[in-house]
């Protein structure tokens, strides 16, 4: 027991310093479990024993991280990406394989370890290229999308995999016969699982989430894909594929994030223990000896499959510099390559020095690939002039659109709030531009006349090009925090003058985007929720001045910029209910106005029970004015008070008395 708690307590402290290592250093946490495995496995230091009980409990990773897979399938986005998922991603998949199948049986390997070998070569990794896609915001844009597309294929190809290689394994007739009952008998599971289980899944979910008991809820999640998971073992086909279908079943119901968030820990966990077990496969001495093989073997992986991707691209229509990005973004080995490596020991299909060589070949493209990816444009642009001149092309027409404006707006987006948003700048005359990275959006948008261009509105050459020095505002459209930490980085860097207003789905990132430079933030929950209390009041009987009254206060106490409101002609029917309510009114500053070089203390406009909201200075920054603050003439001061304050304040402001 004691030996046994021992084991437990090196294993934690191993794995807890080497993952904080290694996020620290941005690289993938699962190598930082490779690097445990070998250093306490049994070829190396020996603490870590390579028993049957430790193999069986990491098995259990394999079989979350295929729930994890089944559960994020989508076939509404299958579908969707058809043609780059099911052409493009299954020509890679079958000719990266052909390919290395052929090179390991002419080096004098079986059919069925090159069959191994070359499925497990033939993976990328979801984890590094989704991760990296979604830190340089690129996941929507043409070549994140090609590699999105391709990986997907992957993932679904390596439900088939895991069925033919116990097959292949067990196979004592001939090789078609087995095949065949392998995928009949694997059509059928499928088949009866989905008939009853879509039936079943949902009402019982339901059953269960009707006791409103968290720890009940996760064990049901437990039992359900431990139980389809035995079910396939049953049938003498893998654990994997019941946990695939488990995830799934569960996709299609309302319980899916829930179900997601849940299993998150024990996923992880589990799946961190596998990878430390295949860590302890690796042999030092057998690495040592086969360096300069090892370290060919991982040249060759990254040329080949970058350049079998590059060649399929271009096939499929794609241009040069897209199929470049995405063939260096996918060239590493992937986390599904171990599974496939694993279940090839398990059932005797490989072993020896060839294992080792895949695998730490496989581990080498992991550790390099982050490195080898930021560089992705960088070389498509180098390496495809055209790809360069494309990029300036864009550039210099979304120039040619804005040299002629001034004072206008800049939208980054245009979806459905950016086309709204067009709609109302349209109908006060208001110069706007839009960018957005949908090609077929934008094709569509300017066929019909709209004022719209390609351009990533996180770049800076691009928002120079749409006139960011001459604008008035920047708005941007679409709910996605870490696009908008981006653009609002460049702003701050480039334009601080410019006011930027952002779109949230919440109010959770609201103070982060304030503090990175957003003039206003503004979250869609709290404005639906706005609008559906101002339509339930009214329903009710509520007087419309008094829902307006109260929608007008809460925004005030959210919105900075909704403090007050600048009265109009329209507004007189409210005089009788409301002369005493503060209002904004804006004073502009003349040549011969008392306030020019005279400090903010100076004029002491406190005193006058009025605020000053904030100084717009030469039509272009908003500054929140101190007590040293010095007018100038041109500056334009809003202030806020109630209508017989105000008239003494801008009097103070513009004769001194």
């Amino acid at each position: 027991m004691q030996d046994t708690l021992a084991i437990i307590l090196i294993l934690l402290v191993s794995s807890v310093l080497a993952v904080a290592l290694f996020r620290a250093l941005r690289l993938p946490t699962m190598l930082a479990y490779f690097v445990v495995g070998l250093a306490l496995g049994p070829e190396t230091f020996g603490i870590l024993p390579d028993s049957e009980s430790n193999r069986a409990l990491a098995e259990f990773g394999v079989v979350f991280l295929m729930f994890s897979i089944g559960l994020e399938f989508s076939l509404p986005q299958l579908y969707a990406m058809r043609r780059t998922v099911v052409g493009l991603g299954g020509a890679q998949v079958a000719v990266t394989m052909a390919a290395i199948m052929a090179l390991c049986w002419m080096l004098g390997l079986s059919w069925e370890a090159a069959f191994v070998i070359a499925a497990a070569l033939a993976m990328s990794s979801t984890a590094i290229v989704s991760r990296m896609l979604a830190e340089r915001v690129d996941l929507n844009s043409r070549h994140g999308r090609l590699s999105i597309g391709i990986l997907l294929f992957q993932d679904i190809a390596v439900v088939p995999i895991l069925v033919l290689i116990p097959a292949l394994a067990a196979h004592s007739g001939s090789l078609a016969d087995t095949l065949g009952w392998a995928l009949l008998k694997a059509a059928i599971v499928l088949l009866v699982l989905f008939i009853f289980g879509k039936r079943l899944i949902n009402p019982w979910f339901g059953l269960v989430a009707r006791q409103r008991s968290r720890e009940l809820f996760v064990m049901n999640v437990l039992m359900v894909t431990l139980v389809l998971a035995y079910a396939t073992h049953l049938a003498g086909l893998s654990y994997a594929l019941g946990a695939f279908i488990a995830g799934m079943l569960i996709s299609e119901t309302r319980y899916r994030y829930q179900v997601e968030s849940d299993i998150a820990s024990f996923r992880d966990i589990l799946l961190g223990l596998f990878f430390v077990t295949v860590g302890m496969l690796l042999d030092v001495g057998v690495l040592a000896q086969n360096i300069g093989l090892i370290l060919l073997l991982l040249v060759a992986l990254i040329l080949f499959k970058a350049a079998v991707i590059g060649f399929l691209s271009r096939s499929f229509g794609h241009e040069p510099g897209v199929a470049i990005r995405a063939a260096v973004i996918l060239a590493q080995g992937g986390e599904f390559g171990f599974v496939i490596l694993a279940l090839g020991l398990e059932q005797g299909l490989l072993s020896g020095n060839a294992l080792q060589i895949v695998l730490a070949a496989s581990v080498l493209s992991m550790i390099a690939a982050p490195f080898i990816i930021q560089y992705n444009g960088r070389l498509a642009r180098r390496l495809v002039k055209s790809y360069n001149r494309n990029h300036e092309d864009k550039v210099t027409a979304i120039e040619e659109v804005s040299k002629q404006m001034k004072d206008h707006v800049i939208i980054c987006g245009y979806g459905r709030s950016g086309q709204y948003l067009a709609r109302f700048l349209r109908e006060e005359q208001i110069p706007f531009i839009a960018l957005d990275i949908d090609p077929v959006r934008v094709q569509e948008a300017a066929a019909a006349g709209e004022n719209v261009m390609y351009g990533d509105a996180g770049r800076r050459v691009v928002l120079a090009a749409a006139g960011c020095d001459r604008a008035r505002a920047l708005i941007v459209s679409y709910a996605d925090v870490p696009a908008a930490m981006k653009i609002l980085h460049v702003v701050q860097e480039n334009y601080p003058q410019l006011a930027v207003i952002v779109r949230t789905v919440d109010d959770s990132h609201i103070e982060s985007l304030r503090a990175a430079g957003a003039a206003e933030v503004v979250p869609e929950v709290l404005e639906g929720s706005l609008m559906l209390a101002s339509h339930a009041l009214m329903l009710m009987g509520v007087p419309l001045h008094r829902v307006v009254k109260r929608i007008r206060t809460f925004r005030e106490e959210r919105y900075k910029l909704f403090r007050g409101f600048f009265r109009g002609m329209s507004d007189a029917e409210e005089e009788s209910l409301e002369q005493h309510q503060p209002r904004l009114h804006s004073v502009p500053i003349t040549a011969s106005a008392y306030a020019v070089g005279k400090r903010f203390v100076d004029l002491e406009l406190l005193d006058h029970n009025v605020e000053v909201q904030s100084i717009r200075r030469r039509n272009l920054s908003s500054i929140m004015p101190n007590m040293e603050t010095v007018f100038e003439e041109g500056d334009v001061v809003v202030l806020l008070g109630a209508p017989e304050y105000l008239a003494a304040a801008e009097k103070v402001l513009m004769t001194g008395r």
